[in-house]
C-alpha cells in the first residue's frame, strides 16, 4: 500500500505536480481538494486493473471508469466533477509533453440533473428562525448559522469561510468568497446581523480554545473553523434529520426572492452565479406566482 501511494503522488502519476499546477493557478483550496481526491481514486481504480501509468491510459479506460461509477449510483454532477478532474489532470499531462495524445480530450459525462432542492416549508422555517431555542453559545451559533443561511443565501462553504473582515456592520453586507475565488457583497437583514453580533460577543468566547483561528465568524464545537458537516449537523439538530437540507436554504432564498417580485438578474448576482441559465434552473417560481404575473400582465388575465 505505501508503495501504491507513492507511486500516485510522486511517482509515475505525478499527481503532486498536479497539485501544484492547481495551486499556483490560484484555484481554491477546495477544488485543490476534489481534483486531487477525484484523480488519486482513478488512480487506484487502475492499478486494481493493471494500468501502471498514464501512458497506459486509453480513452476506454477513462469510460470504463465512468461507467463503473454510473453503475454504483453515483450522482451524475459528481461523475460530471471527476469527468472534469480528469480532463484538466490528463490535459496538463499532455500540455507538459508526459504524454503524446490525451486521452481525456474527448471524454463526455452524464448530464447533471436538474431536480432542484425542495423549498423549505413554511413550518420548517419557524422551526429554524423563530422557535425559542434559549440563550446559551449552541443556540447562539445555531440561530446564527440558521440566520444567514436563509437570510443571505450563501453556499455553506462560503458560509464556513466567513471572516471577521468579511461583516461590513454598517452597510449590513458580507464580503462573500464565492466559486473560483471571486468576491462578491451580500446584503442580510437587521435581525441576522444581530444573531452574528450575539453568538461573537457572547457564544465564541466561551468556544473558542488556543488553536482556535481568531478571524474566522464560525466556530465549531472543537473550537474550530466551523465545516459543512458542523453545519448540517446543525440543522438536523433544530429540524427533523434529513428534513431540511443546508443547501435548500439557498434555494428558498431564491424563491422567496422570485416570488416577492425581485428580478432574475438581482437573484444571479446574490447568487453568485455565472450564468443567468444556471440562476434559471436553480430557482423554483412557485405557481402561485406564475398565475399572479399572467393575472396581471396578460391582456385577458
Amino acid at each position: 500500500m505505501a508503495g501504491t501511494k507513492r507511486d500516485v503522488s510522486s511517482g509515475t502519476w505525478e499527481l503532486d505536480g498536479f497539485l501544484a499546477m492547481l495551486r499556483a493557478a490560484d484555484r481554491s483550496p477546495a477544488t485543490v481538494r476534489a481534483y486531487g481526491g477525484d484523480v488519486a481514486r482513478f488512480i487506484e481504480w487502475c492499478g486494481a486493473r493493471g494500468v501502471a501509468g498514464p501512458t497506459a491510459v486509453a480513452p476506454r479506460d477513462l469510460r470504463s471508469y465512468l461507467v463503473t461509477l454510473t453503475e454504483r449510483g453515483d450522482a451524475r454532477s459528481s461523475i460530471g466533477r471527476r469527468r472534469a478532474s480528469l480532463r484538466a489532470y490528463f490535459a496538463w499531462l499532455n500540455e507538459r509533453g508526459r504524454l503524446a495524445t490525451d486521452p481525456a480530450r474527448r471524454l463526455m459525462a452524464p448530464r447533471p440533473s436538474s431536480r432542484l432542492p425542495t423549498v423549505v416549508v413554511r413550518e420548517q422555517l419557524e422551526s429554524l428562525l423563530d422557535d425559542d431555542w434559549g440563550d446559551d453559545r449552541w443556540a447562539l451559533l445555531d440561530r446564527a448559522v440558521c440566520e444567514v443561511l436563509y437570510g443571505s443565501g450563501l453556499r455553506v462553504s462560503e458560509l464556513c469561510g466567513l471572516d471577521r473582515s468579511s461583516l461590513d456592520w454598517s452597510r449590513r453586507l458580507l464580503r462573500v468568497m464565492g466559486k473560483g475565488r471571486k468576491e462578491r457583497l451580500v446584503p442580510l437583514h437587521d435581525r441576522g446581523f444581530e444573531a452574528v453580533r450575539a453568538w461573537l460577543e457572547a457564544g465564541w468566547p466561551e468556544v473558542a480554545t488556543v488553536a482556535s483561528p481568531l478571524e474566522a465568524v464560525f466556530l465549531n464545537r472543537r473550537g474550530r473553523r466551523i465545516g459543512p458537516r458542523d453545519v448540517r449537523r446543525i440543522i438536523d439538530r433544530r429540524v427533523d434529520p434529513g428534513h431540511v437540507y443546508p443547501h435548500a436554504l439557498r434555494h428558498t432564498f431564491a424563491t422567496h426572492l422570485l416570488e416577492g417580485g425581485a428580478d432574475l438578474r438581482e437573484v444571479q448576482v446574490l447568487l453568485g452565479h455565472e450564468s443567468l441559465t444556471t440562476t434559471q434552473l436553480y430557482t423554483h417560481v412557485s405557481k402561485s406566482r406564475l398565475q399572479k404575473v399572467h393575472h396581471q400582465t396578460h391582456p385577458r388575465g
